[in-house]
C-alpha cells in the first residue's frame, strides 16, 4: 500500500482488555492498518463504529450484555459495507454458523498468529473473506451431511434455549435478565427471536411449547 493509500481503518471490540491492548499493539506495526478505536462490549462496539467507520471490525463473540453474534447483526444493519471479521476462542456450532449468518465476513480463532490476523484484515479490505482450516471444514462437513427437517426449537441458539426455559418456569423478562446476567433489552431481543423461531405469536405460547416437547423439564 502506497502512502497515498488510506490506511484499513480497524475498530476492536473485545471485552478483555488485555486482548484488545495486545492487538492494538501488534496491528501498530502493520504497514496500512490503522486501529481507530477499542470497544469493550457490543453496545460501544457499535455506538464507536458510528463514530469512526471503520473498514474492518475485529469482533468477540462472547461478551456480556449484547454478544458478538447480535453485535454483528446490528453494525451490519446499520453499515453493511463493513467487515466483520470474528476472532474468537470457540469453535463449536452454536456460536460459528449464526454469526456467518449474521454476517461475518471471515472467522478466525485468537491461536492465530499476528501475520494472520493482519493478512484477513487486508483480505477483507479487498473483499475477500478468510475462514480458520478448522472452521472451513466443519462448514464443508455440514453441507456434505443429507439435511434433515430439523424441529423449530432446534434452531434455537445455546442462549435462546436458556431464555426459552425460563420462560416456560413463568419467569419475567427482568428475573431472565438477572439470572442469566444480561440486559433487559437483550432479553426482549431474544424473545423476539425465540418466539419467530417456533413461530408462536407470544411467550405463553412458547412455555406451551416449551412443555409440550420437554424442553423445561431441566
Amino acid at each position: 500500500m502506497s502512502s497515498e493509500e488510506a490506511n484499513i481503518r480497524v475498530l476492536l471490540v473485545d471485552d478483555h482488555e488485555m486482548v484488545r491492548i495486545g492487538l492494538a499493539a501488534v496491528l501498530s506495526t502493520e504497514d496500512g492498518i490503522e486501529v481507530v478505536g477499542e470497544a469493550g462490549n457490543g453496545h460501544d462496539g457499535i455506538r464507536l463504529a458510528q463514530e469512526y467507520k471503520p473498514d474492518v471490525v475485529l469482533m468477540d463473540l462472547v461478551m456480556e450484555g449484547m454478544d458478538g453474534i447480535e453485535t454483528t447483526r446490528r453494525l451490519l444493519q446499520l453499515y453493511p459495507d463493513c467487515k466483520v471479521i470474528v476472532l474468537t476462542s470457540f469453535l463449536d456450532d452454536e456460536k460459528m454458523y449464526p454469526v456467518i449468518e449474521a454476517g461475518a465476513f471471515s472467522y478466525l480463532l485468537k491461536t492465530s498468529r499476528a501475520s494472520e490476523i493482519a493478512h484477513a484484515i487486508r483480505a477483507a479490505a479487498r473483499g475477500q473473506s478468510v475462514l480458520e482450516s478448522q472452521v472451513a471444514s466443519k462448514m464443508m462437513n455440514r453441507f456434505r451431511q443429507p439435511r434433515q427437517e430439523a424441529a423449530p426449537h432446534e434452531e434455537l441458539t445455546e442462549r435462546e434455549m436458556e431464555v426459552l426455559k425460563l420462560i416456560a418456569k413463568g419467569r419475567s423478562n427482568q428475573e431472565v435478565a438477572d439470572e442469566l446476567y444480561i440486559g433487559i433489552k437483550t432479553v426482549k431481543f431474544h424473545v423476539t427471536n425465540i418466539l419467530a423461531k417456533l413461530g408462536v405469536d407470544d411467550r405463553t405460547q412458547a412455555a406451551i411449547y416449551a412443555v409440550k416437547h420437554g424442553l423445561a423439564d431441566d
